[in-house]
């Protein structure tokens, strides 16, 4: 069974590799989802345990499903 720390940095990294893909810095993400660009930075590197309202807002912003995180 995988810890929930492991849990957190593959959320992080699928983060990482989705804001890339749409050409998004974490203070352009931030701005988009309302939230602070060092949140999305210790996000990405799996440090927070994130909210689904949280996922929510950075799906939205990202403009993907929240499911394409997982």
């Amino acid at each position: 069974m995988m810890s929930i720390t492991t849990k957190r940095k593959e959320f992080g990294s699928r983060l990482r590799e989705l804001r890339k893909k749409a050409g998004l810095s974490q203070e352009e993400l931030g701005f988009k989802a309302g939230l602070h660009r060092t949140y999305i930075g210790s996000i990405e590197r799996g440090e927070q345990n994130i909210s689904v309202d949280n996922i929510n807002k950075l799906a939205k912003a990202l403009k993907i499903s929240a499911k394409e995180f997982f």
